[in-house]
């Protein structure tokens, strides 16, 4: 059996930040985006010649992926070497994918396209910053859906301000009609360094975010998508590889600007914006910026942190029989394997900071 392994290729274009957003998108550097692709070329080619091992899994993400010429992306996709059935995701916006895009993705080996849906509900697009509306994500579906795409994710982010319980509602309800195989929501988060962060007026709340969240799980749980883990949902055998390497403490390499990389505990991550990443390459030089080397009981808790919130759980040991009592409401006890309740869920580091 292949050992899992993961290649993450970074697109950094956007074609504006949303006010909650602090990854490494840039909105003004789009004069940037050819020699950018040339740059991933390069940095992909060497590392293929020095041995990278064979990918079963590809995540294109951003940023935006689908704002660069598709034709290009399709041809740096093609160029990793993938086993027989590898997973192979790009990213999209609704408002900027077209049969054109598709096409070229399809020829490329994609199977799995991740939409950035975020809501279903016009005015919570609006206040969350979002270019388009409910109509153009049933268009983008459609799409993906007519040039053969097998797999399909939405994200969503609930929480937003204005954004009411019966938006929530509503959004969950359309977003299941439109039947996509995978479905990630994920609780609105104030990141430092953002416009949402000096906006305090609009703010999440806990209690509306966990009721919206116990929202989501019960309807998707109706409608026959299973949670694998806390922010994650799917219909069975539909669950992401790619993300699942991730959490299974996995090794993988990160391309482009701000990616990271992970083998055998050592972590490393690549320089932060486009205009260095492009010049680093140019001049033949290594394009990391800093690393950390995980010592095996760092790496060892780390793990534990991970599975906890999926629902392989944890070996019993992980936890003190006096933790296990006092947990009883967050936890599920199974024989030798502990799981989050649903109420876990939402107060999962309460579980995770016991951990041993």
């Amino acid at each position: 059996m292949t050992t899992p392994f993961g290649v993450y290729i970074h697109i950094p274009f956007c074609s504006r930040r949303c006010d909650y957003c602090a990854f490494a998108t840039w909105s003004d550097r789009h004069h940037l985006q050819d020699a950018y692709l040339d740059a991933l070329t390069v940095e992909i080619a060497r590392e293929v010649e020095q041995g990278m091992p064979v990918a079963t899994s590809v995540f294109v993400g951003g940023g935006t992926p689908s704002l660069v010429d598709p034709d290009r992306l399709a041809q740096i996709v093609s160029s990793i070497p993938v086993t027989a059935g590898a997973e192979i995701t790009i990213e999209c916006n609704p408002e900027s994918v077209t049969d054109e895009h598709v096409a070229a993705y399809m020829a490329a080996g994609v199977d799995r396209l991740s939409f950035g849906v975020q809501s279903l509900s016009a005015d919570v697009l609006v206040s969350l910053g979002r270019d388009h509306n409910p109509d153009t994500v049933v268009r983008a579906v459609a799409i993906a859906r007519a040039g053969g795409i097998r797999r399909l994710n939405l994200d969503l982010i609930y929480g937003g301000a204005g954004e009411t319980i019966a938006d929530w509602q509503h959004t969950i309800e359309q977003l299941i009609e439109l039947e996509p195989d995978h479905v990630s929501a994920y609780a609105l988060t104030v990141e430092a360094g953002t416009p949402l962060a000096d906006d305090p007026s609009r703010h999440p709340e806990d209690d509306d975010q966990a009721d919206k969240y116990l929202i989501a799980d019960s309807l998707l749980a109706s409608a026959g998508y299973e949670n694998y883990e806390i922010s994650n949902w799917a219909r069975p055998g539909q669950e992401c590889a790619h993300n699942l390497l991730y959490w299974r403490q996995g090794n993988y390499r990160g391309f482009g600007c701000a990616a990271h990389s992970h083998q055998d505990g050592r972590r490393w991550w690549n320089v932060r914006t486009p205009d260095r990443y492009i010049d680093l390459v140019a001049g033949d030089e290594s394009v990391e910026a800093s690393a950390e080397d995980l010592d095996p009981d760092r790496r060892r808790v780390e793990g534990l942190q991970l599975s906890l919130r999926t629902r392989e759980g944890v070996p019993r040991r992980s936890l003190s029989e006096s933790d296990i009592g006092l947990l009883d409401s967050l936890i599920v006890v199974a024989g030798d394997t502990i799981t989050l309740s649903t109420e876990g869920r939402l107060l999962a580091n309460e579980v995770a900071v016991r951990l041993r």
